[in-house]
């Protein structure tokens, strides 16, 4: 929804950011319970992770193949973007 996000109604618009908070803080809860950080430092690390994965849905949504999806999930673990945890 992100992507049609100016066009959705307001409360929508709310719902869609209270879902991407709620994931990112709790990506941020994981990393912070894994890693010797800063805090600071997760936040980053937890909206960058959120971000690769709702762009991985959004290129595998336009290419219709859902396999896409997690051949980029596997990169991103393999080039280290996103953590194996």
């Amino acid at each position: 929804m992100a992507a049609e996000y100016e066009d959705l109604p307001q409360d929508v618009k709310v719902e869609v950011q209270a879902f991407v908070d709620a994931n990112v803080a709790w990506l941020n809860q994981v990393l912070s319970e894994k890693g010797t950080g800063s805090s600071e430092d997760y936040k980053k690390q937890a909206l960058a992770i959120y971000t690769a994965v709702a762009g991985a849905q959004l290129i595998a949504r336009i290419h219709k193949n859902t396999e896409l999806f997690d051949e980029l999930m596997v990169t991103y673990q393999q080039t280290g973007l996103i953590p194996i945890i």
